[in-house]
């Protein structure tokens, strides 16, 4: 079994994993960072210090109404993508250790099209 970076525990709650292929399980936050676990293979976790997070990402939907999934982008390691049972929830956990101002909503489908026609013209 793996050893947890928390002591406290303040939130627990089924999610997914969209490392390569999706994968469930358990969502860890407490005082020490932000954890996932798999149901199925105990080998397969992410444990990420609250001293490594440079961003938590939030895709936002119908005006704040859903959530369908969040990323956090790490100083090193890259980008891990999750999604979780009641995200709001979550994503209010994080706050508690993240700096507010380090969580994010991504860009909508009509802003990224918008940037590419813009970048299109502007390189004439």
């Amino acid at each position: 079994m793996v050893q947890s970076l928390n002591t406290k525990v303040d939130l627990t709650m089924n999610a997914t994993s969209y490392l390569g292929v999706a994968e469930y399980g358990k969502i860890m936050i407490g005082d020490k960072g932000f954890e996932f676990y798999n149901d199925r293979d105990a080998r397969k976790f992410v444990q990420i210090p609250w001293e490594e997070v440079d961003i938590v990402i939030a895709s936002v939907m119908f005006k704040g109404k859903w959530i369908p999934r969040f990323a956090i982008r790490t100083k090193k390691n890259g980008t891990y993508s999750f999604s979780a049972k009641h995200p709001k929830e979550v994503l209010r956990a994080i706050r508690k250790y993240v700096d507010p101002s380090h969580m994010v909503r991504s860009l909508s489908l009509i802003d990224v099209v918008k940037r590419g026609v813009i970048g299109i013209f502007k390189r004439k």
